[in-house]
């Protein structure tokens, strides 16, 4: 019974998903390839596909940067006296909102820029706040 065990288990394990392992091996290997990231643990590999999962969150304020706006603007007050009262879930929403991720790849958040910018239109009170997630800018209207 144990030699059964045993070759059904590696069968489950190893022999049923070898080929289809092999075909996403062979696709990632395309996309990124072995000797860039053999040089990294698999914690930092980890980190580099994934993003870090905790934050900082004090550098997101630091790095941020302005358009139109400077950090003394009540309307910049008023966002980061808000996002500090944010609970942990809801500050990794509005990362996701901002940039697509709740999590950021590479070195994170001490690395992260983004800008707060001013659309400029002439009823603010009539748009809600935007983001181009691929420059990472959020547009908050006065």
């Amino acid at each position: 019974r144990k030699e059964y065990v045993d070759l059904y288990v590696n069968y489950m394990l190893n022999e049923s998903v070898q080929k289809p392992f092999e075909d996403f091996m062979q696709g990632f290997l395309r996309g990124c390839p072995a000797r860039s990231w053999k040089m990294f643990f698999p914690e930092e590999l980890q980190v580099i596909l994934q993003g870090q999962k905790t934050f900082d969150w004090r550098l997101l304020e630091k790095n941020v940067r302005y358009r139109n706006y400077n950090n003394l603007d009540q309307t910049i007050r008023n966002f980061w006296t808000v996002f500090r009262k944010l609970p942990e879930e809801e500050k990794k929403m509005f990362l996701a909102f901002l940039s697509g991720s709740d999590r950021i790849t590479g070195y994170g958040l001490e690395h992260f820029r983004f800008c707060i910018a001013d659309p400029q239109v002439e009823n603010p009170d009539e748009f809600c706040p935007r983001a181009s997630t691929c420059s990472f800018i959020l547009f908050l209207p006065r």
